[in-house]
């Protein structure tokens, strides 16, 4: 009997075996874990505050997702927070899963807080990231469901649905319905095409113009969905980027289109000739996580506490538009960027619950059948 042949190397298991092995370099260089004993003061810790010098002497890393955005949290909270408490924060980017896994895995952690995807976030709780201590991290601020085990908000944005007030001067969309209606409203529609990522959005969108009560929407019925997206494919114009978004209101490529509502704020505060309906939008946030394995926990912890202030949550969102997750930041904004906040009063009544825990779940599952139906695009 012939022995069995050798498998090929699988060129991602080599890939991963090479980051682990740099991972494990950098680890050797990397700075000493933080002071053991560190003192972040007595009674329970209030947001958005530090025992100044408390963290003197300790190095960490701070890693979000490039851009304004990391631009706007590094100046409303890291840099205060590093001058503040003492400690050396470092930033990097952008988040990288395979990068989180193999630090994990190769047990050399370089990163501590990190900015994800809620849905990731959630999905990773135990093996990528560890539970957060809350008895050094007040919550207290943050909306009801927006914490997980292993997470507190980072922002809050939607999904929502913008319109050409152009195209639809006198009767515009209000509703995903409508959305679907290409005879009462017709014109190019945008969506979400990212391959390999299925997420809220789409789906959900598909079924609550398909009748489904926003109450009713998990476990999502996805070949409905998918019945339903079929509908309107050809009048269909796809982005896999926040940029591109934004990109097809301002050329006016698309009369309506499913977009976050922080690029729909930018292109209005462009000039482009759009609008929002909040009908049954969408919420959408990034986490804030600490990567399991780090040498620096109780650092970590104190960033993130800090990070949730309110004057450090209104300061985000006064320079990157999205929406804070302290119901006590009083932003100073004009009334355009007004008019985009998810957390305008009122607003969360409005929304379609999206289930993170269904999504976490399941998200996996959903990525062939996703990538199979854009393939037909």
């Amino acid at each position: 009997m012939r022995p069995p042949r050798p498998r090929p190397p699988d060129p991602r298991r080599t890939a991963h075996a090479a980051l682990a092995a740099l991972l494990l370099t950098a680890a050797a260089c990397a700075p000493p874990a933080e002071p053991a004993g560190i003192d972040l003061g007595s009674g329970p810790p209030r947001a958005g505050t530090v025992r100044p010098g408390a963290l003197d002497g300790t190095a960490m890393t701070f890693v979000s997702y490039g851009g304004s955005y990391q631009k706007g949290q590094e100046e409303a909270a890291v840099h205060p927070f590093a001058e503040e408490s003492g400690a050396r924060v470092v930033t990097d980017g952008p988040t990288d899963y395979a990068k989180i896994a193999a630090q994990v895995e190769a047990d050399a952690v370089t990163w501590d807080v990190v900015d994800t995807d809620a849905i990731w976030g959630e999905a990773h709780c135990g093996d990528l990231l560890m539970p957060l201590d809350f008895t050094a991290i007040d919550t207290a601020g943050v909306p009801e469901g927006l914490v997980g085990e292993c997470t507190v908000p980072a922002m809050q944005y939607g999904m929502v649905l913008a319109y050409s007030t152009r195209a639809y001067p006198d009767d515009p969309p209000t509703t995903w319905a409508d959305f679907f209606d290409t005879r009462a409203y017709p014109g190019k529609r945008g969506i979400s095409g990212i391959p390999n990522d299925p997420a809220p959005g789409p789906y959900e969108a598909a079924l609550l113009a398909d009748g489904v009560a926003p109450g009713d929407l998990y476990p999502l019925d996805v070949p409905r969905a998918q019945d339903r997206l079929d509908t309107v494919r050809g009048d269909l114009v796809f982005w896999e980027t926040g940029a591109e978004q934004q990109q097809l209101l301002e050329s006016g490529e698309v009369d309506m289109a499913m977009v976050w509502s922080g690029r729909a704020y930018a292109a209005a505060d462009n000039g482009a000739p759009y609008a929002v309906s909040w009908e049954d939008w969408l919420p959408v946030m990034d986490s804030l996580g600490v990567v399991k394995g780090t040498r620096n926990p109780r650092s970590a912890m104190a960033l993130i506490n800090y990070y949730l202030g309110a004057d450090q949550q209104a300061r985000l969102t006064e320079l990157t538009s999205y929406s804070p997750i302290h119901t006590g930041a009083r932003p100073a904004l004009d009334a355009t960027a007004a008019e985009f906040m998810t957390t305008a009063p009122g607003r969360a009544d409005r929304a379609a619950p999206v289930d993170r825990q269904w999504w976490s779940a399941n998200q996996q599952d959903l990525v062939q059948g996703w990538s199979s139906w854009l393939a037909g695009r």
